[in-house]
């Protein structure tokens, strides 16, 4: 299983006003296999050519809930190769070859948010963006099946007692969650960080490097 981050950012990045800022993170999505997509954003088009990717190789969307970072309705229209599959909360569903499992996401601020657990048969994928702490329903499901990628949202940061913890990680959450579920995931990885709330990626991989969780960029791909 190929994984591919088109873009790793939270809400506050803006293709037209950063593009051109140093470290610019496209809103979060995310492409397995070339042929997969979670989150069909308004970046997405824009990555998959600067990435080199074929549009007509999509053949399957996914999405984690309909913020306007998320979902762009123009984007699903563009990918005329593909099918969107609509999942909510508890469906398992066949995608093609995969088997995607759709878990409740602690999102409040969007009704009926998921992640995702997408298996191939021999790799599995946890996808957990947007978000804060990991529901239960979750936890279980990624202790049941082990899984060989997890990628956590870490939205806020190294900020403490700040209200958006209640619908996104900082970071000492990523880091206690790690502590918690590493007898059962094999990597770590975390994504859409905020512009407004992280200092440069080179300074957020060291500190994440003392943990041995990664930090995603634009273009990243990991073999499973």
């Amino acid at each position: 299983m190929k994984i591919t981050f088109l873009g790793t950012g939270a809400a506050d990045w803006s293709f037209k006003e950063h593009k051109d800022m140093g470290g610019f993170r496209r809103n979060s999505a995310l492409l397995i296999d070339d042929c997969l997509l979670i989150d069909p954003g308004s970046d997405v088009p824009n990555a998959l050519q600067v990435f080199g990717k074929c549009v007509e190789d999509i053949r399957y969307i996914l999405n984690t809930h309909r913020h306007g970072d998320h979902y762009c309705q123009a984007t699903v229209d563009s990918l005329k190769s593909a099918c969107f599959y609509p999942l909510s909360a508890g469906e398992e569903k066949t995608v093609g070859k995969y088997t995607v499992t759709a878990l409740a996401a602690n999102h409040a601020t969007c009704k009926n948010a998921v992640h995702f657990i997408v298996s191939d048969g021999e790799k599995r994928l946890f996808y957990g963006l947007d978000g804060a702490w990991l529901m239960y329903d979750e936890v279980i499901a990624i202790k049941n099946g082990g899984v060989d990628l997890a990628v956590l949202d870490a939205t806020v940061g190294e900020r403490r007692g700040d209200y958006r913890i209640f619908e996104h990680n900082n970071l000492n959450m990523v880091i206690e969650m790690k502590a918690s579920l590493e007898k059962y995931v094999k990597r770590f990885v975390i994504s859409h960080m905020a512009r407004t709330l992280h200092t440069s990626h080179a300074l957020l991989t060291e500190k994440m490097a003392e943990h041995d969780i990664a930090v995603a960029f634009d273009g990243l791909e990991i073999e499973l």
